[in-house]
């Protein structure tokens, strides 16, 4: 299965976690063109280029105290990103209601109580809406942490629970369909956070706004589309901004499930997702961490290297350019001028804990450049007593760093190996764990 069938897949037949081709991209070489742009993995050819600072101000002055990065900084940095990678976003919406039609029914052989919520993004119940899918430990005496995964498949498929609603999904003909019974691969873990305390929730992505060119009218940005208006605005958001608008709409309802400790809620998505639950986190300071897995351009992997995907290649009229701000394809032959850079990304999240997972063999995601991302954004976390990385010397696969700010890779290629699972339970153990 080539890189690009793959991306195929995960836009149009969603019925997977387009990590699918973690075991199989080892054995096959990167893509050396890509929409007709050439694809660079020397690193003697990454080329020369310069960071913008996260802690100094728009007016050239330092930041040097945490105030000053919330009150200041932070609102700079995000307001660019906004501007220029993933658009603006609405605040919540007023008329959004919660449908909870699964109040708490035992399941996962006793292990876990489901729930199951049906979230309208507006008063009209046949317009967009969000299903939500909530396991908590059935030993749970109080509320607990819990991970909140974004998918590429309906929740139906994702775990073997046969009380699970019926999802759909949308197929490479750009209809909804009725989900498999079970994504052949992706498939969440959910046991091995339950034993810890943890609960999991789920939803799909598709539910929010289809991952398609063209999907505007199927998904949450037609509702606030101007009268005569068909596409977004120049600063206006894609489809990342709008998955990542959906993930905090479920923490709206997370907010009100009495067994759910909603200020310990983190979040977890692969590939592009993985670049939305950077974006949501950094935008969205109610969640308390974020994992991130071979999230690469556009994601925590640096712009300003050339080196695997790059800007251009996401913004290429038959690839992506749907999934971010209309301004961000300007800066495909000019990164030199884009305000922004993945550190910033990472450092909007600080001091919340971020875990960056990758692959050894993942070169078109440029795991070195999440890595170096994840060096340049240590200066913003210890200004805020957080333990960065403290390293600049990248690690070999299978050694984890579990700092505040964390970095994985396996060996491997893009996307999850069941190993890495146990990676993630331990890293929201350390950092979600009452008392902490």
């Amino acid at each position: 299965m080539s890189f690009k069938h793959c991306c195929l897949l995960a836009s149009l037949a969603s019925l997977t976690f387009c990590i699918s081709v973690a075991s199989q991209q080892t054995q096959n070489a990167p893509p050396k063109v890509v929409a007709g742009i050439p694809v660079n993995y020397d690193e003697a050819l990454v080329g020369n280029y310069t960071l913008p600072d996260s802690l100094v101000l728009a007016n050239g002055k330092p930041v040097r105290d945490a105030k000053t990065w919330f009150q200041k900084r932070r609102p700079e940095i995000v307001r660019l990103f906004e501007e220029n990678q993933f658009g603006r976003s609405p605040d919540r919406p007023k008329n959004m209601s919660f449908d909870v039609f699964d109040k708490g029914t035992p399941a996962l052989d006793g292990k876990a109580l489901r729930r199951q919520v049906t979230v309208y993004f507006s008063s009209d119940k046949n317009g967009p809406k969000m299903d939500l899918l909530i396991y908590l430990p059935a030993a749970a005496r109080k509320p607990v942490p819990l991970l909140l995964n974004l998918s590429f498949t309906a929740n139906s498929s994702a775990v073997d629970d046969p009380g699970v609603k019926p999802g759909e999904v949308w197929n490479r003909d750009k209809k909804r369909v009725p989900a498999p019974k079970a994504a052949p691969i992706g498939r969440l873990n959910v046991a091995p956070f339950l034993d810890q305390g943890i609960g999991v929730a789920t939803v799909y992505y598709g539910d929010i706004d289809p991952d398609f060119d063209g999907g505007i009218p199927h998904g949450v940005r037609a509702l606030y589309l101007k009268p005569g208006q068909k596409e977004p605005a120049p600063n206006e958001w894609g489809t990342i901004s709008a998955w990542a608008w959906g993930l905090s709409r479920a923490l709206d309802y997370l907010e009100t499930d009495k067994g759910v400790d909603a200020k310990r809620v983190g979040i977890f998505g692969i590939s592009r997702l993985g670049k939305t639950v950077l974006w949501a986190g950094a935008h969205d300071q109610r969640f308390a961490l974020v994992i991130a897995s071979c999230s690469g351009e556009g994601g925590a992997a640096l712009s300003r290297r050339n080196y695997g995907e790059t800007v251009k290649h996401l913004v290429a009229p038959t690839r992506y350019p749907y999934q971010f701000a209309p301004n961000y394809q300007k800066y495909g032959d000019h990164l030199d001028q884009l305000p922004v850079d993945a550190h910033m990304l990472i450092s909007l999240i600080a001091p919340r804990p971020v875990l960056l997972q990758t692959g050894d063999t993942d070169f078109w995601s440029d795991p070195k450049g999440e890595f170096l991302a994840a060096v340049a954004a240590g200066p913003v976390y210890r200004l805020l007593g957080r333990q960065g990385l403290d390293t600049d010397q990248m690690p070999a696969s299978g050694q984890p760093i579990m700092h505040t700010l964390g970095y994985y890779m396996h060996a491997g290629g893009h996307g999850t190996i069941p190993s890495d699972w146990e990676q993630f339970v331990r890293f929201v153990q350390l950092h979600l764990r009452p008392g902490t």
